[in-house]
């Protein structure tokens, strides 16, 4: 069995998702702030004619995060999760690949406790590897329904 992901990256470390879980990829747009919304909730944007939540990767992984003139450069990769958009800002979109099952292992156990349950597996492609993400899991059920709360009060 085959899957299509596309890669991204934070930082140094490639990452990807299932294309299937994937509605758009845009460039970061016009961000409104939201009050009292989450560190790794950077605000709101018009995503075709509808507001969605963005959210940085990058603080909801614990990674540093980008100087204001790379983060205008960023990337965000829109999915819906649980009949809502929500769009992921990543520093950039590499590619479309297409991953086989014997390319793929689970994550060790050792690596991050709660991260883990995100973590689909690791990919090894060539000499590097690529954390393969359940996105719809990146965001506990709480943190979905309050990202849902902040673009119903708007």
């Amino acid at each position: 069995m085959e899957f299509k992901i596309v890669s991204f990256v934070l930082g140094e470390e490639e990452f990807g998702v299932d294309i299937m879980k994937i509605d758009s990829i845009v460039e970061l747009g016009k961000l409104t702030k939201v009050p009292e919304s989450a560190d790794y909730v950077e605000g709101i944007m018009n995503f075709r004619g509808m507001v969605i939540p963005i959210v940085n990767l990058r603080k909801k992984f614990f990674m540093k995060d980008l100087p204001p003139e790379k983060k205008a450069k960023s990337k965000v990769i829109v999915v819906n999760l649980d009949k809502k958009k929500v769009g992921f800002m990543v520093d950039d979109v590499r590619e479309v690949l297409t991953v086989s099952e014997d390319q793929m292992e689970e994550p060790p156990e050792e690596v991050g406790g709660v991260g883990n349950s995100y973590i689909l597996g690791i990919a090894k492609i060539g000499d590097s590897m690529m954390i393969i993400l359940d996105i719809e899991k990146v965001l506990s059920a709480e943190e979905q329904l309050e990202l849902g709360k902040i673009v119903e009060n708007v």
